[in-house]
């Protein structure tokens, strides 16, 4: 009898000491995963494979892998966001293939990989770099910047103001410049990015410069493309001031915009989509950077594209970059809210894409 219970109590001991170090595996692995290195929000990532069409023929895009290192978030550059910046970025890449995958969106958020969009798209081969310009969210600094890296300027202090627009002499080739197969070879191996605002404060950015100020003096704007869009889309006949921020409005919601634009050219990529101008859910970019936080995506951007050695982002004005909602407000405050819905209609895709919310005076 003692012998049995004695026994009893090994096993007993045995099973005891089984569970203690069971539980203590489980609580290693818990500690593990809990305190995990924070820079493994930058691993790299693989993008959906998405197609992508040119003016030739269907061209596939093969998955890249566009991180070309494990870029840590180390360093002044990140503006105290060490840790978030990555997580941000990954997001937004997430929230755009699920709206890409949005059936109910899709006339919205998809277009042809065409020259159009090819020629919106700048090329820097020495650094494998692609960057689609979207007109009005800050891309003079940013053609600046490949400038720079392509050779033709030392520094970005040293390109004159009238040597960025003209493509000419500033050393930046479109990607609508190489063979199809050269195309497609960039599109499936190069760092790919873009910038985005809020689609609204935009078109306000845009018609301030083009029909306002129009401080590089293009006057095909004001002489050209104002009467044709005031002759069709003013209601007051009788008024004769120049074009009004309404009549833009309702040029740009009419769903028959389209036959004003071929007359209206390239100059239209100044308010056009920024899906129509970057195709973002057939080209698989590696990051999209959005105007408000550009402090902060702007060192990310040069950081994930290998770069930030080589070339810093022009400072940023204190505040110039802060997303004003009380201009947006007061532009629209005078329009029907029939033409400001027409209007939306036709960006939605951009809202939707990009994480920007319907306004608030839409929503009243």
């Amino acid at each position: 009898w003692l012998m049995s219970d004695n026994m009893h109590h090994q096993w007993l001991l045995l099973a005891a000491c089984f569970w203690v170090i069971f539980m203590f595996m489980v609580a290693s692995k818990f500690i593990t995963l809990t305190f995990k290195d924070p820079d493994g929000y930058g691993a790299r990532q693989e993008p959906l494979i998405l197609t992508a069409v040119t003016k030739v023929e269907e061209v596939h895009v093969p998955e890249e892998k566009h991180w070309s290192e494990e870029f840590q978030p180390t360093g002044k550059a990140f503006s105290g966001n060490l840790i978030r910046q990555p997580l941000v970025h990954m997001e937004r890449l997430e929230l755009l293939r699920n709206v890409c995958r949005d059936t109910a969106l899709r006339n919205l958020s998809h277009t042809a990989v065409s020259k159009f969009v090819l020629d919106r798209i700048f090329v820097c081969d020495k650094h494998k770099i692609l960057f689609c310009q979207t007109p009005k969210v800050g891309n003079t600094q940013w053609k600046k910047v490949l400038i720079v890296l392509n050779g033709a300027f030392s520094s970005i202090e040293e390109i004159p103001e009238n040597i960025v627009h003209d493509h000419e002499k500033n050393g930046l080739p479109r990607l609508s410049s190489f063979s199809d197969s050269e195309i497609k070879k960039r599109l499936s191996l190069y760092f790919k990015f873009f910038i985005v605002r809020d689609p609204f404060e935009r078109l306000i950015s845009a018609f301030k410069d083009k029909f306002v100020h129009n401080p590089r003096f293009e006057p095909w704007y004001r002489h050209e493309i104002a009467p044709g869009i005031i002759r069709k889309y003013r209601k007051n006949r009788t008024e004769t001031k120049g074009l009004q921020f309404e009549d833009f409005v309702r040029y740009l919601g009419d769903p028959n915009h389209r036959w004003l634009d071929v007359q209206f050219g390239d100059h239209i990529i100044h308010w056009v989509t920024y899906v129509e101008l970057c195709a973002p859910c057939e080209i698989t970019y590696s990051v999209i950077g959005h105007h408000e936080t550009l402090e902060d995506d702007a060192p990310y951007i040069l950081k994930a594209a290998g770069i930030d050695h080589l070339v810093s982002y022009p400072t940023i004005p204190p505040g110039i970059t802060a997303y004003n909602k009380t201009k947006v407000e007061r532009y629209f405050s005078g329009i029907s809210k029939r033409d400001i819905r027409r209007l939306y209609a036709r960006f939605e895709g951009d809202f939707k894409l990009f994480g920007y919310r319907e306004p608030d005076f839409l929503l009243n």
